[in-house]
């Protein structure tokens, strides 16, 4: 554990890897599952608060595994095993994601973290021994592998005795929001004072991608329950429209996110990193949610949901909404450039996310109202592919200069 080549050719990601994903194919599905049970069941506010806490504790133990993984990965047998026991983390953690959704929910006083918290940990406690290891054979980078055991240490212990004390739902809350302070600050503090690990930027971005694309697969399942939930009564021109909307949105959102060369600018510009990789935590949950409102959608042409047209609609429109933000923000970020035709397009997305529900408000169907919606993310495709993507080049044609 030395530290792999950051300008290795040819790195890719490892099967270990690709197989470690496939627990938060479950995570986020499991996530999904519930925040589309907490909208039929018109508990909004509740449902995103505790959709936000499920989405951060899975995406933020996969962030950590992805950045040690791209520095030192060994693929030794140490390095399998632990990723074994963080794999039954993740799993744990997806199991106990229905009573705390249930806790949040229902107002049990308590926030049920039982089952969630322990998988969080476990998630959690491989990767002290990976970065004890890294700090015992990676001298030049001790330092900062130990202050990375020290806040995992400080953190894994907080959210033990959280565990065990099971305190009332308002000092859980003060808790929880202290030790994600901890957990988040925990890197920031180590890269920032005592350098970087040697992670790939091409690899990074690839993983990145990859996780993007499981958080799809929820849109994909999302359209596939509102289709299943008409086509029993044959096949009709909603139920099309339906499926090629849904498909249309799954894809418009994957076509925009790929058409950032985000290896090149990471390689180029590894002090962008933390802003990026960061700034993904919304954009996984709101790809995530997008799948949620659409399986939301179901429970509408099923009649299983207490939500109306226009709220059905805004649960597949505000997590687009979010995603579109984020998608110009993080390239904003990471490219430190601003061209002037995002904003032509970014006034032409803020249009087709209000119109739909302008219309759902005037009862038409949500059918036709998830089809407008579908649009959006066609807009920055219809923009890059015509006019934006000279501003890429020159992105990628100033690192080079």
């Amino acid at each position: 554990m030395a530290g792999r080549d950051p300008h290795e050719a040819g790195r890719a990601s490892t099967p270990l890897e690709l197989l470690f994903d496939l627990t938060f194919v479950i995570a986020f599905g499991a996530a999904s599952n519930q925040l589309a049970h907490a909208l039929a069941e018109d508990h909004v506010r509740e449902g995103v608060l505790a959709f936000l806490l499920a989405t951060f504790a899975v995406t933020w133990a996969w962030i950590n595994f992805t950045w040690f993984a791209s520095a030192y990965d060994t693929n030794d047998w140490p390095f399998r095993l632990t990723t074994m026991v963080q794999m039954v983390g993740v799993l744990l953690l997806a199991l106990g994601l229905p009573d705390m959704f249930a806790s949040v929910i229902h107002h049990d006083g308590h926030l049920d973290l039982r089952l969630m918290v322990a998988g969080y940990v476990v998630m959690r406690l491989p990767m002290v021994v990976q970065w004890l290891r890294a700090g015992r054979q990676d001298p030049l980078r001790r330092t900062l592998c130990s202050t990375m055991v020290a806040t995992l240490v400080v953190g894994q212990a907080g959210w033990a005795l959280l565990l065990l004390a099971n305190p009332a739902m308002g000092p859980t809350v003060v808790v929880v929001l202290l030790l994600i302070v901890i957990e988040v600050g925990g890197p920031l503090l180590a890269e920032k004072r005592h350098g970087g690990t040697p992670w790939h930027g091409h690899h990074i971005a690839e993983r990145y991608g990859l996780m993007v694309i499981i958080c799809l697969g929820e849109g994909l399942l999302g359209t596939n329950a509102a289709l299943a939930a008409l086509v029993h009564d044959g096949w009709t021109v909603d139920i099309a429209v339906l499926g090629l909307a849904g498909t249309a949105l799954t894809f418009g959102v994957w076509w925009t996110y790929f058409v950032v060369p985000s290896g090149h600018l990471l390689a180029a510009h590894r002090e962008r990193s933390f802003g990026w990789g960061y700034g993904h935590l919304p954009v996984f949950g709101a790809v995530v949610a997008i799948g949620a409102g659409l399986h939301a959608a179901a429970y509408y042409l099923e009649d299983e949901t207490h939500l109306d047209a226009t709220g059905t609609v805004l649960a597949v429109a505000v997590p687009l909404a979010v995603y579109a933000v984020c998608f110009y923000a993080l390239y904003s970020t990471l490219t430190r450039s601003l061209d002037p035709f995002h904003v032509v397009l970014i006034v032409v997305t803020a249009v087709l996310l209000v119109l739909p529900v302008v219309m759902a408000a005037a009862d038409v169907d949500m059918v036709w109202c998830l089809a407008v919606l579908a649009l959006v993310p066609w807009v920055t495709v219809v923009g890059y592919e015509t006019v934006g993507h000279r501003h890429n080049a020159e992105v990628l044609a100033a690192l080079e200069s």
